[in-house]
């Protein structure tokens, strides 16, 4: 690793093992989100590619399209499957991997046992979840339990782009990853404010990706929704008495996986600070070379004042994961 550089923390890093893989072709996903292929993983790669690009610590995860493909009892031995083996890994380098556990959304009762499970006996460093499970958003009532469990908890929550309902109408073939997945975690988003979730469970640490999407450029329209544009039918007492959609969307953490430079990461900065800004690198989704070129970007690219973005985006890193790594 090269230490003339402050070590990243990489809180978006996914993992691949043969049989999630397999699982997942069995399913019809043979390209997933619309991609070409499914990606090649092996940890020791993984390890000698974080040296290169330095960084120390990368919180692994699985990536869309998630663990449940229909049917509940499979998505539950396959979710326990992939949280063992991503315990086991950070077992293995505990100073270089950590961990978020594959919930089997929709799947409420199944995902309650496999959280407990996974942060009492695995010790993972929370969970992750996508922005819709089977169409389901996360601000929806059926999940009411699981986030007051997350809740109670204080789990960090890492929220990961899926592919929208209907998807086929609006991705017109290309690949969902491009623009869908930014549009359905700004989607996502608007379902915990609008259903008052972010407000009713604060102690949920939520993590969002790739520059928050784009919500910088319309939480404020969001906002004009609500109060201005807000029928009387439509309004209720928990709209008018709760915090702007900024100041409620000030409060996430966003990564800045995808491309930071030269306009997301500024429009992230200018809309809701740094102080909850969070690097990640998508890899193995994102080949190799071009997590060389996003950490590259963000090296020398304008610096934030009287800090770097590896150091900012570290500190903020351990601020929320203080145990990660030790």
């Amino acid at each position: 690793m090269n230490t003339s550089r402050t070590p990243l923390i990489d809180v978006h890093a996914h993992f691949l093992t043969p049989r999630y893989v397999e699982a997942a072709q069995d399913a019809g996903h043979t390209r997933p989100d619309g991609m070409a292929a499914w990606p090649t993983w092996h940890p020791e790669r993984h390890l000698e590619l974080m040296d290169e690009w330095g960084i120390a610590t990368s919180l692994l995860s699985i990536s869309s399209p998630g663990t449940h493909f229909g049917d509940d009892r499979a998505a539950r031995t396959l979710s326990r499957h992939v949280n063992e083996t991503g315990a086991d890994l950070k077992r293995r380098h505990p100073a270089r991997f950590g961990h978020f556990a594959s919930l089997p959304l929709p799947d409420v009762d199944a995902a309650l046992d496999e959280l407990a499970y996974a942060m009492d006996q695995l010790g993972s460093d929370g969970v992750t979840l996508k922005t819709n499970a089977h169409g389901v958003y996360l601000g929806d009532a059926r999940f009411e339990p699981l986030l007051a469990e997350l809740h109670r908890r204080r789990t960090p929550v890492f929220v990961h782009p899926t592919s929208p309902p209907h998807f086929e109408a609006v991705s017109l073939g290309r690949p969902r990853p491009m623009l869908e997945f930014i549009f359905d975690s700004t989607r996502t988003v608007s379902d915990l404010v609008f259903n008052h979730r972010l407000e009713q469970y604060p102690d949920i640490e939520w993590i969002f990706t790739h520059g928050a999407g784009a919500l910088p450029l319309l939480t404020q329209r969001m906002e004009l929704f609500r109060n201005v544009f807000a029928t009387d039918t439509q309004t209720t007492s928990a709209d008018t008495e709760t915090e702007p959609v900024p100041q409620q969307v000030s409060c996430l953490w966003f990564d800045i996986a995808g491309t930071p430079f030269p306009h997301q990461l500024p429009a992230l900065s200018a809309a809701f600070g740094t102080d909850r800004i969070l690097y990640g690198s998508d890899y193995c989704f994102t080949p190799a070379a071009g997590t060389a070129a996003q950490v590259a970007s963000l090296d020398e690219a304008p610096q934030p004042a009287g800090s770097t973005w590896r150091a900012l985006t570290t500190c903020n890193a351990r601020r929320l994961f203080p145990r990660l790594g030790a």
